[in-house]
């Protein structure tokens, strides 16, 4: 089954929903606030992990990986996986760390952790997830991009676009419309399947990506009910 929602419809009981965004990472439990589809914790790398994520991806350009991790696993894991150096140990600590709060938070045993340096949109349409909730953070290049419950016609995802562009099949009125993450925010999305979310998941895409440019993304997801 994709883990892409197609077509909504909004509830009888729809409940507007929101963003929220700050630079307390405490703000990530905000995600079970009923009106919320979206935590942002807000921060920039110092410029060690800045090295580091590009010596990362200097020596491995064409990452793709899906990994099971759980807080106490994450460096033995990106060892066997790239190997033992200074660089992939700095990326490793940071990577533990959110895997520590995402565990933590969601009472998970372990979380599905995918990294991949991308040259391309992973996702390149607006759409909604049919997951409980994606945890979301680019360690360089541009963001993942999101619309606001109130500024988007859901009706036009998926087959509701007829074959026309996200710009021009009424999914939103204007650019201006469309926000963005930026490169260190690490984000909590809810999906379809968040409780009573049905009709409320955040609406996102990936960025386009400019010629020349590499994205290293990471996600992590359920992986324990």
């Amino acid at each position: 089954m994709s883990t892409h929602e197609s077509v909504l419809e909004k509830p009888t009981d729809f409940l507007d929903r929101k963003a929220v965004l700050a630079k307390d990472p405490n703000i990530l439990t905000a995600i079970y606030d009923e009106d919320v589809n979206m935590a942002v914790w807000q921060r920039n790398h110092p410029n060690e992990v800045m090295l580091a994520i590009e010596d990362f991806i200097q020596q491995h350009p064409k990452t793709a990986k899906r990994l099971a991790v759980t807080p106490n696993t994450t460096h033995e894991v990106m060892y066997k996986s790239f190997g033992k150096t200074p660089y992939v140990t700095t990326l490793a600590d940071d990577i533990a760390l959110i895997v520590d709060m995402f565990c933590c938070l969601f009472e998970q045993k372990r979380a599905g952790l995918r990294l991949t340096v991308l040259e391309r949109p992973m996702c390149p349409r607006f759409h909604v997830d049919l997951i409980p909730c994606r945890l979301v953070t680019t360690y360089q290049g541009v963001a993942t991009q999101w619309l606001k419950n109130t500024e988007v016609d859901r009706s036009k995802l998926g087959q509701g676009n007829q074959g026309k562009s996200d710009e021009e099949s009424g999914l939103f009125k204007q650019l201006s419309n469309i926000n963005q993450l930026t490169q260190g925010d690490v984000a909590l999305l809810k999906g379809e399947n968040w409780q009573e979310t049905s009709g409320g998941g955040l609406v996102h895409r990936s960025p386009a990506i400019s010629d020349g440019e590499k994205r290293l993304l990471l996600t992590l997801d359920f992986i324990d009910f």
